[in-house]
Order: C-alpha cells, then sequence, then structure tokens
C-alpha cells in the first residue's frame, strides 16, 4: 500500500513509552511519515485514562515499561476486554528481543502489527500501511458495528471466515464475539470450533468456554477451561471465566484462588485487581481486599475502568477497623463520582452507605436510623440490584450490632433474601454481607429454599402438562416478591410450552411488563446471570 505524504494528515497519534529518548524518536518518525497530531504518556495509567476519553487513529506503545508492573500488552488486553478501543484505531506493539516472543504470539490474536528494536523509519511505514489496509479490507464490518447493526457485522465476518477471504481468521474473531452479544451461542461455537480446525489457537478455545457459561452449560465450560488452563498456565482470561463458572456454582473460596492467579498474572490489570479484592472481600479475607482495592483506588480514581463499589467495600472494611480517617478517605474519594454524575442511582446508594457509617462511627444513632430507612426505602425500586441489596443488608447488620432498636429488620432481610437469593452464588454473597449475624443469614437461606421450591413446583406442573398453572405460579410470585429469576422463569415456561396454553397472549403482556420493571431495570434474571457467570452483582 502507497503511502503519499498526505495519508496520515488527518490522523492523530498516541506515543506511549517511558523512556523519553525513545518517546522522542517516535514522535518525531510519525511526524516525519505526516502524522497530523501525536501526543505523548509516559505511563500506562496515564495512557489508560487517555484513551478511554478520546479515540486515535494509531498508538504507537512500548511493551516495557521501567518501574511498572502493567506491561504495554497489559494495557491492550484490558482496553480490549471492555470493548474501550474501537477497531479502526491502529495499535502497534514496540518490544525489545527479550519480549519478542509475547508478542509476536499476541499479534496473531488481536494486535495490529508489532516492531522490534531497533528499527527504521521504513519499517514503521509498513507496518501502518499493513494495518491500516486491513481496517480498510474489513471497513465494512467496522462501520456495520459502529452503527450498532452487530447481526449485519456478525454475518460479514461469517462469509469472510467461510470463504478464506483476507484477513479471515481475524475476521472470525471478531464474528463470533458478535455472536456470543447477539446470543446466537450455537454459531458461536460452530465459528470458534471451525478456527480450531484450520488453525489451533488459543483465544477460540476460551471462546468456546465462553459459549458454554453463555448457555448455562457450566460443567463442560469447567472442563474445557481445566484442560485450557493445564496446557496453557499463564493466560489470565482463562482464569477470569474459570472464576466466574466457580462463583456461579457457589464456590466463593475457589473463585477467590482463581483470580488471584489472575491477578498474579497480570499485577497491573485495574478491572482483575477490583474482582479480586471484592471477592477476597466475601471470602472474609479482609487484609488481603482492602490492600488490593486501595491499590486500585490509587491507580485507576481517574479511569473508567474504576469501579466505585470498590470504595464502599472500603467503607465498610474501615468502619469495622474503626479507622474514621480511612472511612473519611473513601467518602471524599467517592464524592469525585457523585461531582460527576450527581443522578446516578448506583453512586448515591453508595453515598446512603458510607454516609451511615460515618453517623454510627460518631454515634450519631438516630439519624443513622433515618439514614438506613432512607436507603431501605429504595428496596422496591426498579433498578435496584443484588448490589445494593447486599450494602443495605450489611449497613443494616453493623446497625444492629449498635444496640439500635430496629424492629423493621426481619421483615427487611426477608423482603430482601425474597428478592435476591435467586441462585447459590447470589445467596452466598448475601451471606457473606450478614457477617455472620445468624437471624439475617438464616431469613436469606430461607428465602433461596422458597424460591428454589416456587421454581420447581411451576416445573412440574408444566411438565405433567399444566403449564398455564405453573405459569400463573411464577407470574404471582414473582410479581410478589419482584424476584427476577421467577418471572424470566415464567417467560420461558409459556414459550416452551405455548401451544399447549389456552390464552398465552393474555399472559405474555403481564410477563413482558414485569420484565421490564425488574428484570432489565435491574440488570438481574437468568440471562444476566449466565453473562456474568454468576458475579452479576449489577447489570
Amino acid at each position: 500500500m502507497n503511502i503519499g505524504s498526505g495519508a496520515f494528515a488527518r490522523t492523530q497519534a498516541l506515543v506511549i513509552d517511558s523512556n523519553a529518548n525513545s518517546r522522542s524518536l517516535m514522535t518525531a518518525q510519525l511526524r516525519e511519515l505526516g502524522v497530523g497530531h501525536v501526543r505523548q504518556a509516559t505511563r500506562i495509567r496515564d495512557a489508560r485514562v487517555i484513551l478511554e476519553t478520546q479515540p486515535y487513529d494509531i498508538v504507537l506503545c512500548d511493551y516495557y515499561f521501567d518501574g511498572s508492573e502493567l506491561s504495554g500488552q497489559d494495557l491492550l488486553d484490558e482496553l480490549r476486554r471492555e470493548q474501550l478501543l474501537p477497531y479502526a484505531t491502529v495499535f502497534v506493539m514496540v518490544t525489545g528481543e527479550a519480549s519478542y516472543a509475547k508478542v509476536a504470539e499476541a499479534a496473531e490474536a488481536a494486535l495490529d502489527a508489532y516492531l522490534v528494536k531497533p528499527y527504521t523509519s521504513a519499517a514503521l511505514a509498513e507496518r501502518l500501511a499493513s494495518a491500516r489496509h486491513r481496517k480498510h479490507e474489513l471497513k465494512a464490518i467496522f462501520e456495520a458495528i459502529d452503527a450498532k447493526e452487530f447481526a449485519e457485522a456478525a454475518d460479514l465476518c461469517l462469509a469472510r471466515f467461510e470463504s478464506r477471504g483476507a484477513y479471515w481468521l481475524y475476521a472470525a474473531r471478531i464474528g463470533a464475539e458478535l455472536m456470543l452479544r447477539l446470543e446466537r451461542h450455537d454459531q458461536a461455537r460452530q465459528l470458534y470450533e471451525a478456527i480450531i480446525a484450520a488453525r489451533t489457537v488459543p483465544w477460540a478455545r476460551l471462546g468456546v468456554a465462553r459459549t458454554e457459561v453463555a448457555s448455562g452449560n457450566l460443567s463442560a465450560a469447567r472442563r474445557t477451561l481445566e484442560t485450557l488452563i493445564g496446557e496453557m498456565p499463564d493466560q489470565a482470561d482463562s482464569y477470569d471465566l474459570m472464576g466466574r463458572v466457580q462463583m456461579e456454582q457457589g464456590e466463593i473460596g475457589a473463585a477467590l484462588a482463581t483470580y488471584r492467579t489472575a491477578a498474579t498474572l497480570t499485577p497491573g490489570c485495574l478491572s482483575r485487581q477490583q474482582h479480586f479484592g471484592a471477592l477476597a472481600f466475601y471470602a472474609g479475607e479482609r487484609e488481603e481486599s482492602l490492600k488490593m482495592l486501595e491499590r486500585s483506588v490509587a491507580q485507576g480514581l481517574r479511569s473508567k475502568l474504576f469501579d466505585w463499589h470498590s470504595l464502599a467495600l472500603i467503607g465498610l472494611m474501615r468502619f469495622d477497623a474503626k479507622d474514621n480517617k480511612g472511612l473519611k478517605y473513601a467518602q471524599d474519594a467517592l464524592m469525585q463520582g457523585m461531582e460527576r454524575a450527581p443522578r446516578d442511582p448506583r453512586l448515591q446508594r453508595f453515598d446512603l452507605l458510607l454516609r451511615g457509617l460515618r453517623l454510627l462511627m460518631d454515634r450519631r444513632l438516630a439519624d443513622a436510623l433515618q439514614n438506613a430507612r432512607e436507603f431501605a426505602r429504595m428496596v422496591d425500586h426498579e433498578d435496584f440490584d443484588l448490589e445494593g441489596a447486599s450494602l443495605l443488608l450489611a449497613l443494616w447488620v453493623r446497625m444492629a450490632r449498635q444496640d439500635i432498636q430496629l424492629s423493621e429488620m426481619e421483615t427487611l432481610a426477608n423482603r430482601i433474601g425474597l428478592r435476591f437469593c435467586s441462585s447459590k452464588s447470589a445467596t452466598e454473597v448475601m451471606v457473606c454481607m450478614a457477617e455472620a449475624h445468624e437471624p439475617t443469614t438464616q431469613l436469606l437461606r430461607d428465602a433461596h429454599s422458597r424460591i428454589f421450591a416456587v421454581s420447581e413446583t411451576a416445573m412440574r406442573h408444566a411438565m405433567r402438562g399444566d403449564a398455564r398453572t405453573g405459569v400463573l405460579l411464577l407470574l404471582e410470585q414473582g410479581s410478589t416478591s419482584l424476584n427476577a429469576k421467577l418471572i424470566d422463569m415464567a417467560a420461558l415456561v409459556l414459550k416452551r410450552y405455548r401451544d399447549r396454553i389456552a390464552d398465552p397472549e393474555t399472559l405474555e403482556p403481564r410477563i413482558e411488563a414485569l420484565q421490564k420493571r425488574y428484570v432489565q431495570s435491574s440488570g438481574q434474571g437468568l440471562k444476566a446471570a449466565r453473562a456474568a457467570g454468576g458475579m452479576a452483582l449489577r447489570s
């Protein structure tokens, strides 16, 4: 592909390198090629924030950074995983001989190009030209994605794969990801398996496991992941998915060990730090949790990948340690998020939690009770979710230990349990948040048993030829408890046994109305649980 003097005139580039001389050289080379605007970053965390807020046409990133646990590959992986890097961006990794093997392996998957030091301006121009040519060849796919025409984009990818057109392997990876998003699980699995048959690549085998999780086949996913981890123990993405499977199966301790491994493999990855810190909290490993979550605050508070839930957990731990200064630090940090999005209901819930903990710490018990009741009034809100419920429960349990008369606590815990204890994993998280408060713990486990019993009874009705009674039972209990699983099951049973139900058209609108209000708004339900592998604390 020919590069004329004006080929890059309108492009914007970002150079990421901790070495001033290398940065200057890369910047000069880009300007020689005619790149219109070049920005520089010296640290991975700064580059991440820059790329989150503004798209760039070209990114030149060094692999190794002095004094940092993060590599350029870690940055690329995180941006790709969180869908923060546009497909149209050309990402070029610059590496020394020592890290060449790792970068070359990554290039086959999601990397656009790589350069081995020392390199010439001509080599850089050639790599950029090749990468831009691939972007041009796949332009129709990228345009469909930008227009949110995901089905069209997936079909274009599939056609290129089947014809073995130019860049078919790259297109196949994008297509499989799109099919997972579109819930075309069988097609995604077939595509991943066809990729494996054509050319064995680790990401395709991981993709098979992802389709198994998405379709609810956790046992098969676990077997696939165990094999993959055994053969490739350094692939952190496999541990991410295995941890989600273990959480769905209610194995918090095993999931913690798995996420610990993932975080150790990529010590600078912000999202893994926070996943690990949250799981350590649920598993009772509070010292480890506090260390990891406060580290994520220090490294990523300005990043879009930062999850403000980390501050809520830090606040709970600082309160338990009677650390008023640490609790105030968490509250002050949350204010940065509140200033950006003052009407965000999720941040408002975190604010109520931290404010309540401060009032308890200051022994302003009457004000603390009023604050807790304000929080509790949100329980029946349409967008209230498992995350909010777990934090509300944590606050009330701590109030119960302050000798405050809480006449409504039993009713509140029962209400929370019936709405959110839909699965083993959700129940175990809630029990962890109850902090061994026996009356509350028992109420949560009883609620889970009741939800399970309703589900079983409804399915028995359906399988014995009385599907309408099963749907009505799920509708009645779902509308009373607001439990997303029961509401989703009503839709599932109606769809499966529609031909055997006399009046499906009268039941369908009622179910859809409940789904819209209490499943979609809260991000809970069967689909959300499968997508998040049991970690669906929020949508």
